[in-house]
């Protein structure tokens, strides 16, 4: 549409020249259809229309058709490198003194210059204005299109995180309380003939193990859910329900002794949730793998930094070792999440947890969870 414009407008302008010299019409042509080309190759089209103006300033013909110089100037500035535009500018330049010193009236030489110059400076300036425009705008694009990649990455990852945090709290709840149960079911089909009164005892201990398992699954649900009106009476458990806890253990046969030192008012709401689960975690391991007569104690020491956990049980050696395969992948199946959830429960507040057989037999869960992050020398993170 340009070079038909072009044609038309130019030959308008210079018909009376144009209709007298065939060579004029030839030259006329050869400035303006290379601007059909100009995008898909801005340096060759310059380098064709600037020789064939050569050929035209020899032959003493000037003509309209020549502003197609400063369309195709413009071109290669704004499709090309700033280097290439430097070599289309001072060859476009020579052409302007050159067509200035033959062409222009006596005594404007340098005006003439000065003009063309201008032009073929705005030229070019508007070709790299444009082409920073158009690389900015790229750039952008560019740098929104990551950012949204970005967010759609760390919604993936909080999604991941939040089906991990709770994939552990189901299997702490569920596994805990599914333990207990069986262990005194167990221990009610073995007392029912010579001891019906422990084995109705342990079937009513049972059902309170199920209701406690529900309790928990509505709480861990109430937290879930914004509308679920029994959340706030239900708070997560803490250093607290240690007891109620080593309570539960100890009526499905495992005798279980408690110590909490210190003041666990220091630990916040969710690390005294992370003590309860490292602790019922390695309860309901040792209840499940331990063999009959094992004993397990758990100590808790709290300062204003830390908590420290240890759950220790004095099963054979033979036995924990057996068992370590077994438990440390956290249900003997190699695929469970008991030990692993509990190393990041102790990953999240900067500890680490210890888990393995003892020296002297047994099997030991220790762990150290940091309450106050060290800080430098800034009081920055």
């Amino acid at each position: 549409m340009l070079t038909a414009a072009l044609l038309f407008a130019t030959a308008g302008l210079a018909h009376r020249d144009l209709s007298r010299s065939t060579s004029l019409v030839v030259f006329q042509w050869l400035l303006l259809i290379p601007l059909v080309w100009r995008r898909r190759a801005p340096l060759a089209v310059f380098g064709v229309m600037a020789a064939v103006a050569f050929l035209q300033w020899l032959a003493g013909a000037p003509l309209p058709a020549d502003v197609a110089l400063l369309i195709a100037l413009y071109t290669v500035a704004a499709h090309s490198s700033r280097l290439r535009t430097l070599s289309a500018v001072a060859v476009l330049e020579l052409g302007s003194l050159l067509a200035s010193l033959t062409w222009a009236t006596h005594g404007r030489t340098t005006q003439s210059f000065i003009a063309l110059s201008a032009m073929v400076i705005a030229a070019a300036v508007t070709g790299v204005n444009v082409r920073t425009r158009r690389a900015y705008l790229a750039a952008l694009e560019d740098r929104a299109g990551r950012l949204e990649r970005e967010r759609d990455q760390q919604a993936q990852l909080a999604v991941a995180g939040e089906r991990a945090r709770i994939a552990r709290e189901m299997h702490d709840i569920v596994t805990h309380n599914l333990s207990v149960m069986v262990a005194l079911a167990d221990g009610a089909v073995f007392a029912q003939e010579r001891h019906p009164e422990k084995a109705a005892a342990a079937m009513r201990q049972v059902s309170g193990t199920g209701r406690q398992a529900i309790t928990d699954m509505r709480r861990f649900l109430g937290v879930l859910r914004a509308d679920e009106p029994d959340a706030l009476r239900h708070p997560m458990p803490g250093i607290a329900q240690l007891e109620p806890l080593a309570e539960q253990v100890r009526a499905a046969g495992l005798p279980t002794r408690l110590s909490v030192s210190g003041n666990p008012a220091a630990a916040t709401a969710a690390a005294q949730l992370t003590v309860y689960r490292l602790v019922q975690e390695a309860l309901t391991n040792t209840l499940k793998h331990a063999p009959a007569g094992t004993r397990a104690e758990v100590r808790v020491r709290c300062s204003p930094d830390s908590v420290r956990v240890d759950v220790t049980d004095d099963g054979p050696a033979a036995t924990a070792s057996a068992d370590a395969s077994s438990t440390a992948s956290g249900h003997g199946t190699g695929h469970g999440h008991g030990i692993p959830g509990m190393r990041e429960r102790a990953a999240a507040y900067g500890g680490q947890l210890d888990a393995g057989p003892r020296p002297d037999g047994g099997w030991r869960v220790s762990a150290v969870l940091t309450l106050n992050p060290p800080q430098d020398e800034d009081g920055a993170l």
